[in-house]
């Protein structure tokens, strides 16, 4: 999925950068719906909360790591195969 992943990714990144402008001050979670071919925007506890403890506790330390970074965390949801990564990626 790596491959695949950031072909997504690279398929919305101008999308993904100008959403992220829009509402920077908000530190917002981006993700991309792989079924819905659809970007969105979600406040850090509003999309939190929609996780499993454990990836509550990933994104976390993700999170964090992209404050500090000045990067962004983006997810790639594929609900037919019920997955869901993410990476951190440099806002620049």
């Amino acid at each position: 999925m790596d491959e695949e992943f950031f072909e997504i990714v690279s398929e919305h990144w101008g999308q993904i950068l100008s959403a992220h402008k829009e509402i920077n001050d908000k530190k917002p979670i981006m993700l991309i719906d792989i079924q819905e071919q659809k970007l969105y925007a979600y406040l850090y506890l509003d999309f939190k909360s929609s996780l499993s403890e454990r990836s509550q506790a990933m994104l976390e330390k993700e999170y964090e790591s992209a404050l500090l970074n000045n990067k962004v965390v983006v997810f790639v949801r594929d609900n037919e195969n019920k997955q869901l990564w993410s990476q951190n990626f440099d806002l620049e």
